[in-house]
């Protein structure tokens, strides 16, 4: 039994035989004819993956490789399906991508859309590579829009001083939030890796040996400079709080202190331009764990011409 009709700016074709259901569109109604009679000349049909087949079977065979990742990755994958809806995989468009990316830019940034385009676009790669669900990556020829520019915001001594302050006067797990605040400000380590710093600090090594980060799966050995090691050695041994709730206090604490514009993440970036000023780029590459130096150049060092003139 086969029907045709029309669908969005093209024409479904749909057919079913022996309990197996097969879709796909077409730009035109000739070409979906011409599929519609192929299919009948099978002897079986293929059976028709739908997106939500996918979402699961890539989150059950590439995504639990990912450390930290499946949460996420979940989440973007029910947007997706929210938006799409419960329909045949190879029923996605270049034309369905390129309407869901317009929407989209309106109510995120074009860096969010980047994310989360390189999630969608793998798993339609694989569908096509690996499994052989698809014929044609809908995200080929899709136009993407370009990723924000870098942050240039620097934490100054004065809001520094609010904020580890405000910390010891509320206290609890917002006061460790701030010493992780500090550490990463002193380290240049991000959020994660400056809450599991003091449980790997290494007060023979002057050393923290991390066991995983963002870009080593395996770990990585981050050296202090002499204000980091005796920021760790003043801190306590292991902190209690997890990174989302450390993210959530950290954004409470600023919002009540009426900073606006400045992140956790920019204390990565702050650290890394202090030390800019004492060690060589090579050696502050080692620190930061930067394999390409023109990231650590473009967006972690945020010194501006007026800074560098008043050392000059």
């Amino acid at each position: 039994m086969a029907y045709i009709g029309k669908f969005r700016d093209g024409w479904r074709a749909q057919i079913q035989r022996d309990g197996v259901r097969a879709s796909k569109t077409f730009k035109t109604k000739r070409l979906a004819q011409a599929w519609v009679v192929e299919q009948e000349a099978k002897e079986t049909l293929a059976k028709a993956y739908t997106l939500r087949d996918a979402v699961t079977k890539y989150l059950e065979t590439v995504s639990v490789h990912k450390r930290d990742a499946v949460d996420w990755e979940r989440r973007r994958f029910d947007a997706l399906i929210e938006h799409f809806g419960e329909v045949p995989l190879d029923s996605i468009t270049s034309e369905s991508i390129g309407e869901w990316r317009t929407g989209r830019l309106n109510d995120v940034s074009g860096s969010t859309i980047l994310r989360e385009s390189g999630l969608y676009r793998n798993l339609f790669k694989v569908a096509q590579k690996e499994w052989r669900w698809l014929t044609v990556n809908p995200y080929d020829g899709v136009r993407l829009p370009k990723a924000n520019a870098p942050r240039v915001q620097v934490w100054r001594w004065q809001q520094i001083k609010r904020v580890l302050r405000g910390g010891q006067r509320v206290g609890g797990k917002t006061l460790e939030v701030t010493q992780a605040f500090h550490i990463a400000l002193r380290t240049g380590m991000r959020l994660k890796e400056a809450i599991m710093a003091p449980e790997y600090f290494d007060r023979n090594r002057r050393v923290v040996d991390l066991p995983h980060t963002k870009t080593a799966p395996k770990g990585e050995t981050v050296p202090l400079t002499k204000q980091g090691y005796r920021v760790m050695c003043s801190t306590p041994p292991r902190f209690e709080v997890s990174e989302s709730r450390a993210s959530m206090l950290f954004c409470l604490l600023c919002d009540n202190l009426l900073i606006s514009d400045l992140q956790f993440r920019d204390a990565r970036a702050t650290a890394l331009t202090l030390m800019a000023r004492r060690m060589d780029v090579l050696t502050l590459a080692r620190i930061s764990r930067h394999k390409d130096l023109r990231l650590l150049i473009s967006t972690y060092y945020r010194e501006t011409p007026e800074d560098i003139s008043r050392r000059l």
